[in-house]
């Protein structure tokens, strides 16, 4: 079957090449649409639900949202594990799904199951899946900054989230923009309780006077003049002024009370679990692209970028986007080096096929014939989904040599055929017919042989496929790639090559025998075979104990689950003692960033402690992360390594009660969705008891630091959430006619304020608190 294959392609050589024209140029379209990253995304198919609880402690969030949430997720189908996270504020609950889940059949089920837990929420518990993206989707971040120091952080924060978060959000393939630091603006009522007293009012009044004052209504079309008019009747708040004139009863004598008679009203910030912070200059705002997952990561950075440009002329003066983030700039050098390692290969396949063959047509069949083969990989690529990286570029660089083979051996055998033609008959010239002839018979003896040799090697990489988890995401794209590049050089060396031998292969061809780089070789290896043919057995002696000296070295080797890739930036996320105030985090936040900054070889330090507002940072506020922005290398201090700058950071920052750990963006990133362990290394200690588990923790950290090659040790701490517990006695509730809903809400509102409405200010929304 191979045979007649071949000798149609050459019969029908104007059709092959007809075919290899657009597959070539298929290739080539396909291969600038290819979704392109730095890494291959290794998460799992999960779906994140975020549900905020205002003002209400982890325990009270775990009993009553993340709970019921984590039970309700338990029966959505696929669902490999459901894992609850319960802050102050907040409840994540991720769901996670077999690897052959579609993602977004997965958020179907989840809204599905969703419906079902909403009546078990406590009222004002709205949940909401987080988007379609994952952690290491995280490709661009900037912050916000005013030079001229006359814009306070609300007003920074009011520009991100109703200016640029909303522009940014259109972007094709964006999942979403998270905001990050800043403060959100936030109307204060600050109630007085004795004038409230006096006028005989509750808090509860004061609430239900305010949604009564914070609304607009329609009315129907009037008619006047010939022209239409539509009614409507306005009453949104938008002011200090309209908050105080808010009626609250009419006192003795119908004198109006108005919410500026019982309360002061005030602009302040809204409470905050974020900070972020720039160059140890002081708090910004900011904001965190996310990518869809899937796309194109270059592509979305790309758009992204642009529509910042457009921005930037509608920011106010002196307010100025700096990028703090870029994974463009990692994708585009590893692309550019796997590249131009592919270009190498193919001047090294052309140099030695010019060398060994002393024609240099001859080696242009494989070198027409390599790039095609990889372009027939890109086509499967695409429409299998697999993105351009360092992991299935990889695999293009690996198949490079073997597919090289079958053009080499193929014009080899041509070569022997012509060659013998013409020793026979010296002084009759090779017809056109014949020559044909002569390329169909080489190729028809060692092509079914060289097919067959490539389809062996193309099936030995199915073991790879075999592999589940992140073990088979890190690895298939290189397994596929490999497979679809062996498989079309499979392809190509029975169709293509043969006609390009054909066309190729004329004029004088070189005796082997002649070239010196052959008969050199020849005459080396071949006393060296004769030897160890004749001594069998001590060459299989020899052979058993080189392959014996290896086991000991192979035992000291050792391992990683991913390559230590130098991404240009770092990550630097210290481990802090739980119960940080905000304020303290931040005067942390702000030390260290300024100690980053002063190493010359760092360009930008962007500071952040606590969560930004997106489902995929779960962060409480005493887990910093300060992102790195390098410098080129060509900047560096001449002789200085990452290794040698991680060090001298290391140094440099040395604060107490502060565990230090620097390691790359998407690294840490992959780490902590795979382990959710920040660290390279991690233990986790399970059982019931809290204190028990603290202390065995704290234990293992002491052990830890005595371990040669250990630079840090920090042993989280279940137990040490401070609270102060407010316990109603009920009798004396009782007395003074409070229930102890009432008694509760006092306290709520009381200590932080209870979020009450919003006001509407254009696009804009500010919260109400009182």
């Amino acid at each position: 079957m191979i045979a007649s294959l071949i000798r149609a392609s050459i019969d029908n050589r104007a059709l092959v090449l007809l075919g290899a024209l657009l597959l070539a140029l298929w290739g080539l379209y396909v291969l600038y649409r290819t979704p392109v990253d730095a890494l291959p995304d290794l998460s799992d198919v999960q779906v994140i639900i975020r549900s905020p609880y205002p003002g209400k402690a982890p325990k009270l969030v775990e009993d009553q949202v993340t709970y019921p949430l984590t039970r309700a997720m338990m029966t959505a189908p696929g669902a490999r594990a459901v894992r609850g996270f319960s802050s102050y504020g907040d409840s994540f609950v991720y769901v996670v799904f077999d690897d052959d889940v579609d993602l977004y059949w997965a958020r179907s089920r989840v809204l599905e199951n969703l419906s079902q837990a909403q009546a078990e929420l406590p009222e004002g518990v709205v949940p909401a899946l987080g988007p379609d993206a994952t952690g290491v989707g995280w490709v661009y971040e900037y912050a916000l900054v005013d030079r001229t120091g006359q814009r306070d952080l609300s007003e920074l924060r009011s520009i991100q989230d109703w200016l640029l978060r909303f522009e940014l959000s259109a972007v094709r393939n964006v999942a979403e923009v998270a905001s990050v630091g800043g403060a959100v603006r936030q109307y204060q009522i600050v109630v007085e309780p004795t004038r409230l007293w006096q006028y005989g009012l509750t808090l509860a009044d004061v609430a239900m006077a305010l949604e009564k004052a914070n609304q607009e209504a329609g009315g129907s079309v009037v008619e006047q003049a010939e022209a239409e008019y539509m009614v409507r009747a306005t009453g949104y708040l938008s002011s200090l002024d309209d908050f105080r004139k808010i009626f609250l009863k009419a006192a003795d004598g119908d004198v109006p009370v108005f919410l500026g008679d019982v309360a002061e009203i005030r602009l302040g910030p809204e409470m905050r679990r974020g900070i972020a912070e720039l160059d140890g200059e002081g708090e910004v705002a900011g904001g965190i692209v996310l990518a869809r997952s899937g796309q194109n990561a270059l592509e979305v950075i790309k758009d992204v970028k642009a529509k910042l440009e457009e921005l930037k002329p509608s920011l106010p003066p002196g307010v100025e986007i700096v990028p703090v983030y870029d994974r463009s700039q990692l994708i585009e050098r590893a692309i550019d080096y796997l590249s131009d390692k592919l270009i190498e290969e193919f001047i090294a396949v052309a140099l030695v096929c010019a060398l060994f063959l002393a024609h240099a047509r001859s080696s242009l069949v494989a070198i027409f014939t390599l790039p095609l083969g990889l372009l027939i990989s890109f086509v499967v690529m695409y429409y299998q989904g697999v993105s351009a990286n360092i992991m299935s570029l990889g695999g293009l660089a690996i198949a490079i040599g073997t597919m090289v083979d079958a053009a080499i051996v193929m014009v080899e055998n041509a070569h022997k055929k012509l060659e013998k033609r013409r020793k026979e008959k010296p002084d009759e010239p090779i017809g056109e017919a014949e020559r044909w002839r002569l390329v169909a018979e080489s190729s028809v003896e060692v092509g079914p042989a060289i097919f067959v040799s490539l389809m062996i090697i193309t099936l030995s990489f199915i073991p790879v496929f075999s592999l589940q988890g992140q073990e088979g995401r890190l690895f298939s794209p290189l397994a596929f790639t490999k497979t679809y590049a062996m498989a079309g050089g499979a392809f190509l060396s029975v169709t293509l090559i043969p006609v390009l031998i054909g066309l190729l292969i004329r004029g004088r061809i070189p005796d082997e025998s002649r070239n010196p780089a052959n008969r050199f070789l020849v005459a080396i290896y071949k006393p060296l075979l004769g030897i160890v043919l004749k001594s069998p057995l001590v060459t299989l002696t020899v052979a058993a104990l080189l392959v014996a000296s290896a086991v000991y070295p192979i035992s000291r080797i050792g391992g990683e689950f991913l390559p230590r890739i130098d991404e240009g930036d770092l990550l630097y996320m210290p481990s802090t003692l739980p119960g940080l105030s905000v304020a303290a985090a931040g005067t942390l936040l702000s030390a260290t960033d300024k100690l980053i900054k002063s190493i010359p070889e760092v360009d930008t330090v962007f500071g952040k402690a606590g969560r930004a507002e997106t489902a995929t940072d779960p962060a409480p506020i005493e887990m910093l992360e300060t992102t790195i922005r390098l410098k080129p290398i060509s900047q560096w201090r001449k002789g200085l390594t990452m290794d040698d700058l991680v060090e001298e950071l290391d140094r440099t920052v040395r604060l107490p009660g502060l565990a230090n750990l620097w390691v790359p963006p998407i690294r840490n990133r992959i780490d902590m969705i795979s382990t959710g362990v920040k660290s390279p290394i991690g233990l986790k200690v399970s059982g019931h008891d809290l204190a028990s588990l603290d202390q065995v923790a704290q234990e293992i950290q002491e052990l830890a630091k005595a371990v040669p090659g250990v630079v840090s040790a920090l042993a989280e701490r279940p137990t040490g959430g401070r609270y102060l517990e407010v316990n109603v006695n009920r009798e004396a509730a009782a007395r003074y006619g409070l229930s102890v809903a009432e008694a509760q809400l006092y306290v709520s509102l009381a200590v932080g304020g209870e979020m009450v409405g919003e006001t509407v200010e254009g696009l804009a929304r500010y919260p109400i608190n009182i």
